[in-house]
């Protein structure tokens, strides 16, 4: 989006330039200037004052409005974060406006949020703005809990999280406010699935960051939609029709009162929000809330495995294992709720990490997914052909048989119980060799989301990686494989018993 009138989002999902130029998020910004007008004083304007849209907000929503070649819009879903204060809602009440006057006839739009109060903020400034400008209220009558453009037969509404009483609606547009205090993801299945019928139906949730967990220990909605975004900004996943631009530090570790820190996560930093009012707040607000509200960070009490950015560090693409090379396999395997895990670390010198196969059950529609054996196994055995292979070192639990069938075959199965005797010195090894640059790995997405997703377990008898169990389906196999593969790496021995047992 280019450095304009503050810092780029964070995040922000690939969106072509020819897409961009082609946009209705130019007129979305002409409309809002000229016909929407302040609702309440700030320092960036007074009320009854025309809206000014900062060049952000303009390059916002020309990358939200995007076009696909055949004229039609790009995306389906949006998620839109920043911090508090940042005029979210006078945003969204402008792009509802914009869509009831100039969106096809007959179109449906709504505003929705966890409760009707916090669903009436955007629909309220909206209402606001139709009764401060005469040229909106010619076209536009204004209802308690709803405003209808008569000649073209659309409306927009306010809606809750009563999600079952929203059967039967043909949204084009939907705008949730605050997509983070959600209570889970209901509602915004339903709109979804109600929009289905329309050529190009639009859900934008503006928000800011909140709570990573609902109440059942899934992930939040909005954090759902968060993790989806980053990975398909890492190319893990292709999905056009999804966008995300997401302002936050670039730095997760910055300090609560870094100027730059909370310029990156307000891109209406000293402009649309006092600076003053930060150095404020920060002193009577705790950190993990501030953080949340004012850093538009995601915080959580759990304690995580790694210091933050020590594994980005170690990428080094550019090394690579050749063909050949000794090394050691690590598995760790399931058969149909976690993942199963193939990992390569080099024998040697600087051990290399890298991925050989990951196989997880898809996140949604196939309820009977089971790990695929016969391809678990012959993915070892091409490996086994591929390199030298020292040792293939795994936990025996559930996968017995496979490891009897390639033991048998003459592979050098070496079975690794994933004990606190085991794995508390494994983790540890592995832990000082990434803090301390004693390793490299080839920067797999995959590899990296498992290590953030482990978190440390600290007993009587040490330290050692597990998943956080309020969030069983966060997958944490592959750092598994590799702290096993790493360690036997470090110390194997020149020969070895075919399915000896390490202790």
């Amino acid at each position: 989006m280019g450095r304009v009138a503050g810092w780029p989002p964070r995040w922000l999902t690939p969106v072509p330039s020819a897409a961009v130029r082609k946009s209705r998020g130019g007129d979305v910004g002409e409309f809002i200037d000229g016909f929407c007008h302040v609702t309440k004083d700030s320092i960036g304007g007074r009320v009854g004052e025309l809206i000014v849209l900062r060049p952000w907000q303009k390059l916002l929503l020309r990358h939200l409005f995007a076009e696909r070649p055949d004229g039609r819009l790009r995306h389906r879903q949006a998620l839109i974060g920043m911090a508090r204060k940042n005029a979210k809602s006078t945003l969204s009440a402008g792009i509802a406006l914009q869509r009831l006057l100039m969106g096809a006839p007959g179109s449906e739009i709504y505003s929705c949020a966890g409760d009707r109060e916090q669903a009436r903020i955007v629909f309220g400034t909206a209402r606001r703005m139709v009764e401060m400008e005469p040229e909106l209220g010619a076209h536009l009558k204004c209802y308690q809990n709803a405003i209808e453009h008569l000649s073209a037969g659309s409306v927009y509404k306010v809606l809750s999280a009563e999600a079952y009483t929203k059967e039967g609606l043909n949204p084009t547009l939907v705008l949730f406010d605050e997509v983070h205090i959600q209570p889970n993801r209901e509602l915004w299945d339903v709109m979804q699935l109600a929009a289905g019928a329309r050529p190009e139906p639009l859900m934008v949730g503006i928000t800011t960051a909140g709570a990573r967990y609902d109440s059942t220990g899934r992930d939040s909605l909005c954090y759902g939609l968060y993790d989806y975004g980053k990975r398909i900004i890492s190319g893990e996943y292709s999905d056009p029709s999804f966008f995300m631009a997401w302002w936050e530090p670039y730095d997760d570790k910055a300090a609560t009162t870094d100027p730059k820190a909370l310029h990156q996560a307000n891109p209406g930093y000293g402009d649309i929000v006092s600076a003053e009012d930060f150095e404020s707040t920060v002193l009577r607000t705790p950190e993990p809330e501030y953080r949340t509200k004012r850093m538009n960070q995601w915080v959580t009490d759990l304690q995580a495995w790694l210091p933050e950015g020590v594994w980005d560090a170690c990428s080094d693409a550019a090394v690579g294992i050749a063909d050949g090379d000794e090394v050691c396999l690590g598995f760790d395997g399931s058969y149909n709720g976690d993942s199963t895990a193939l990992v390569v670390v080099v024998c040697g010198g600087k051990p290399h990490v890298d991925v050989v196969e990951c196989w997880e059950k898809p996140a949604e529609g196939q309820p009977d997914w089971t790990v695929p054996i016969g391809d678990v196994e012959d993915a070892i055995r091409s490996a086994c052909r591929r390199w030298q292979v020292k040792e293939i070192v795994c936990d025996p639990y559930r996968w017995a048989r496979s490891y009897q069938i390639l033991a048998d075959e003459g592979l050098p199965i070496v079975e690794f119980p994933q004990s606190p005797s085991r794995m508390t010195p494994a983790t540890q090894r592995f832990y000082e060799a990434v803090c301390n640059g004693g390793l490299t790995h080839s920067g797999d997405v995959r590899l990296a989301r498992h290590i953030s997703n482990a978190v440390l377990k600290v007993d009587s008898r040490g330290q050692r990686i597990v998943k956080e169990s309020v969030r069983s389906d966060r997958k944490i196999d592959l750092a598994v494989a590799a702290v096993m593969a790493f360690d036997r790496a470090s110390v194997v021995e020149p020969t070895y018993d075919l399915l000896q047992s390490v202790w």
